[in-house]
């Protein structure tokens, strides 16, 4: 028998799992962003007191968001605007009058995605769009956050922070916009899904390389845009991107939870519907001619799916669309990944040079994906030393166990072999 799980496991669980979903909530009822996050919090904190001394709820989320929305009104009727506060008022109390089982999380309206173009507004910067949509709906902390744009998590949580703030002062609605304003915040919101994917799928601050909560959640959220928008393409791509990507879930890890590279998966293990469901929305989606970034990435996913064995791998497919990707998104990451479909394609000391031009990018001597790139591409380049050195500075910047462990390992197996 599994043991139980204590009650700040199970806070922390509910926390990562539903909170972007009791926020919403909240938020859509009392039209203020910063009230309901606050309440929310001091829903959690009062159960970490509680749930120690009385036992667990039925349910924990129904719990924490009847017990915010209580905070929530004795915050508004201590409120000097309070007469201007009767609608949020009316609503709280109605609600507090409802028996806890009619706040169950499946009686809960699932409002993220309000929350998400609320979040990613054209009043905000785009940066702060993605952020601030990643930390109230992603389940990413600030540290998180901060390391997927190589930023500090000071910097990120001013950035959050002002963002909250312009939502209040601008009164930024929290709803879908008409379809004639989605264009207008659809890039941003695509960037949102998108992160708390690659967050969840190479996971920064866990024990697992994979988060199994955030790549459904990005799935889910990817689906339901897919249907409001069936004739967007790079929505589809975006959807086929991930679904590709979440094909090799299982095969990423082994049974001891260790990291297993691309070259080392068990093909025959790969989710074929989840292959089959992407191939047959690029199909449908590429001939439109409408091709962006995300169709180009769930192109590169799908050869990577497509190719029986690592060595029947078409790389120089991959390179080309790769440059093609580059020339439309030119960043430091797709940089990375050029270099490496270069060094098969072509050869290892080309796509050192294209790494070498990268070292003086910002946050790139911190970024840890550059260095176990650049650690491969020296290794098969012959540079042994260096390879052994570089994949030890990519593992100290790791903060994801399998992952830092797997690094160590070839930093290890190349003590021993001599530089050439």
């Amino acid at each position: 028998m599994l043991p139980s799980l204590s009650p700040e496991q199970i806070i922390e669980r509910t926390v990562r799992e539903e909170w972007g979903r009791i926020l919403a909530s909240l938020v859509g009822g009392l039209n203020d962003f910063q009230l309901a996050e606050d309440c929310l919090q001091d829903a959690v904190v009062s159960a970490m007191r509680h749930w120690q001394t009385n036992g667990l709820p039925r349910s924990p989320a129904g719990w924490l968001i009847t017990v915010a929305r209580r905070k929530a009104l004795d915050r508004l009727r201590r409120d000097q605007n309070f007469a201007r506060k009767q609608d949020e008022i009316a609503y709280l109390l109605d609600l507090e009058n409802r028996p806890l089982d009619e706040t169950l999380l499946d009686s809960i309206p699932d409002r993220r995605l309000e929350m998400i173009f609320t979040c990613c507004h054209p009043a905000l910067e785009k940066k702060s769009q993605v952020a601030l949509t990643l930390r109230t709906l992603g389940g990413l902390s600030t540290n998180e956050i901060a390391s997927a744009f190589l930023d500090s998590s000071k910097a990120m949580q001013q950035r959050i922070t002002r963002a909250k703030h312009k939502i209040a002062a601008q009164a930024i609605p929290y709803e879908i916009p008409d379809r004639s304003d989605l264009s207008d915040r659809l890039n941003a919101v695509l960037s949102v899904i998108y992160l708390i994917f690659n967050e969840g799928y190479s996971a920064t601050h866990h024990d697992s390389i994979h988060r199994q909560d955030l790549t459904d959640e990005a799935i889910r959220l990817a689906r339901v845009l897919t249907n409001l928008l069936p004739q967007d393409a790079e929505t589809a791509g975006l959807l086929a991107l991930m679904l590709l990507h979440e094909s090799r879930r299982e095969t990423r890890t082994s049974r001891d939870g260790d990291f297993v590279p691309l070259q080392s998966q068990n093909r025959k293990r790969w989710n074929r519907s989840k292959i089959d469901e992407g191939v047959a929305i690029l199909t449908e989606t590429l001939p439109k001619n409408m091709i962006g970034p995300y169709q180009l990435q769930a192109a590169i996913s799908g050869v990577h799916a497509q190719s029986e064995t690592w060595e029947q791998t078409d790389w120089q497919e991959i390179s080309i669309l790769y440059a093609l990707l580059y020339a439309s998104q030119p960043s430091p990451v797709v940089r990375i990944n050029q270099a490496v479909a270069t060094s098969y394609a072509q050869s290892p000391h080309i796509a050192l040079a294209m790494l070498r031009e990268l070292e003086k990018e910002p946050g790139i001597q911190t970024y840890q994906p550059f260095h176990a790139a650049l650690g491969d591409v020296l290794e098969r380049a012959g540079r042994i030393s260096q390879a052994r050195d570089t994949y030890q500075k990519a593992a100290d910047l790791s903060d994801n166990k399998a992952e830092q462990n797997f690094l160590i390992q070839k930093a290890n197996r190349l003590v021993h072999r001599s530089n050439r």
